[in-house]
This record gives C-alpha cells, sequence and structure tokens, in this order.
C-alpha cells in the first residue's frame, strides 16, 4: 500500500474491518475452546451416570455439589399415516413432532392400552450436577 494519507470514512473501513476479523477470530478460539470443554463435561457425566447406576442412586452428594440422575423420555412416531387413522387421535398431541408433555399426559390417563400404532418411546438418562447450598 502506497503511503497516501488516508481519509477520514477510509480510516473508519479500515479499523472497522479490523475489529470484525479480530471478533471473528476471538469467536472462533472460543468456539473451539468451548467445543472441547462441552465434550469434557459429556465425559464426566457419562462417568457420573455409570457411578450412580453402580451403586444404584438416583442421586450423589458431595463436598463440591450433589449429582442428580434423571430420565428423559421422548415418544417417535414411525408411521405418521397409521398413527393419524388410529381412533384415539387427537391433534393436541402433535407440533411437527409428537408433543411430549401432552403424549406423556395423555398416556397417563391411558396405561392399560399401552402405545398407539406407530409409536415407541425412547429413554435417556440425564446427569444434573448441583453446586452445593450453603447452610
Amino acid at each position: 500500500m502506497t503511503d497516501k494519507k488516508l481519509t477520514a470514512n477510509e480510516k473508519l473501513v479500515k479499523t472497522y474491518v479490523t475489529i470484525r476479523d479480530e471478533r471473528n477470530r476471538l469467536a472462533r478460539e472460543f468456539d473451539a475452546k468451548d467445543k472441547d470443554l462441552a465434550n469434557d463435561l459429556v465425559s464426566i457425566e457419562q462417568a457420573l451416570l455409570s457411578s450412580c447406576n453402580e451403586i444404584g442412586a438416583d442421586s450423589m452428594r458431595t463436598e463440591f455439589g450433589t449429582v442428580i440422575k434423571s430420565t428423559k423420555e421422548n415418544f417417535i412416531c414411525g408411521d405418521w399415516d397409521n398413527f393419524k387413522k388410529w381412533d384415539g387421535f387427537e391433534v393436541e398431541l402433535l407440533q411437527q413432532r409428537l408433543h411430549q408433555g401432552n403424549f406423556k399426559e395423555f398416556l397417563s390417563n391411558r396405561e392399560d392400552e399401552g402405545l398407539p400404532p406407530g409409536i415407541s418411546t425412547m429413554r435417556e438418562f440425564k446427569i444434573t450436577v448441583r453446586k452445593p447450598t450453603k447452610s
């Protein structure tokens, strides 16, 4: 670049581009570090879930926090046409996918009937760690 004197607008644009590039660099750096930390948390959650399963506990209290094992349940429709033909079909059970809360409540009132046609369930155990409370 030549040593010409920059206009005020050229200085602003140059500064703008420099700041934008630095923000993008920092965002990429943050995203990479955050991804690593998120992966570390998943590994620790899996180890804590294994510990809960080994000792048959739904929670574990430690000096540093409490581990709580919970179950996440999702209902999946693999055959929409068959499900829509079912005589118990109600539109309130739907979003673009099955509405999990409404469907769970609906099933709780019909436990003896089982799952409707085309519906399966997937349960996933989840770990939550809470900081200790000060007493």
